[in-house]
């Protein structure tokens, strides 16, 4: 079967079928790690928590932004 056949077959799917071969093909070329991902839960729970508890202050994206712009712009 040549490629444009097949995305042909693949978009005249329903949405719902689409989207599950569409995740087929990411995951075959990224497959999960399951401890690894187990490690960046951790860190997104710590990070969540600092915020929540006011330990670490959120900086708004325009503003981190911003600075990067006039650090490398110079």
């Amino acid at each position: 079967m040549k490629t444009a056949d097949l995305i042909a077959e693949a978009t005249s799917l329903p949405v719902e079928e689409r989207v599950r071969v569409v995740d087929s093909i990411l995951r075959s070329l990224n497959p999960p790690e399951t401890d690894i991902d187990e490690k960046w839960v951790l860190v997104a729970d710590t990070r969540l928590a600092e915020l929540r508890t006011g330990e670490v202050v959120a900086v708004p994206g325009d503003e981190v932004f911003r600075k990067i712009w006039a650090k490398f712009s110079a």
